[in-house]
């Protein structure tokens, strides 16, 4: 059944866009929820006047989200998380925590519009921002344990006394 979205539905399309999907789906959920029209003939007339007179509003919000992407483009993220000791996350990092990681650089963006693969293991993966139909911006992201800056800087530590201790245990050795 082919339909026309009122509202972008995630996974589906955007605001009046037609689209096609099972019949159910558009009877029993788009419809009555106002999410989407049946395209009959008339309805798409209308669509396509209302589009003719909005080019210019949907022009100007597709260069708001070009600016957005250009903002954004050189952003890396790093993510902690809790893990165990072979690198395995308790859970999974998904939109939520790179939307609150975008949120402290100041750029506030919706988590439903966030595509990450299922991350469960330390590493770096990439998240895609999808700000319009026709604009997304890919970005790096690192996942790194909560313990590994204690790591990190542990190792340093104890291998400074490792080095001065080693002449000294060759000297008795020596003797």
């Amino acid at each position: 059944m082919k339909i026309i979205l009122k509202e972008d539905v995630i996974n589906l399309g955007y605001k009046d866009d037609v689209v096609e999907v099972k019949n159910g789906y558009a009877r029993n959920y788009l419809i009555p929820t106002g999410k989407a029209i049946m395209a009959s003939p008339s309805a798409l007339k209308v669509l396509e006047e209302n589009l003719r007179q909005r080019a210019h509003k949907i022009a100007k919000i597709k260069g708001d989200a070009e600016a957005v992407a250009e903002t954004m483009k050189g952003i890396a993220l790093t993510i902690t998380a809790k893990t165990d000791n072979r690198g395995t996350i308790y859970g999974s990092v998904g939109s939520n925590q790179i939307a609150e990681e975008l949120a402290k650089l100041g750029h506030e963006v919706d988590r439903k519009i966030i595509k990450v693969e299922n991350v469960k293991e330390l590493g770096n993966y990439i998240a895609t921002v999808q700000l319009h139909k026709e604009v997304a911006v890919e970005i790096p992201f690192k996942v790194i344990s909560e313990n590994a800056p204690k790591q990190e800087e542990a190792p340093a530590v104890e291998a400074a006394p490792a080095v001065e201790e080693a002449p000294a245990e060759e000297a008795p050795a020596a003797e």
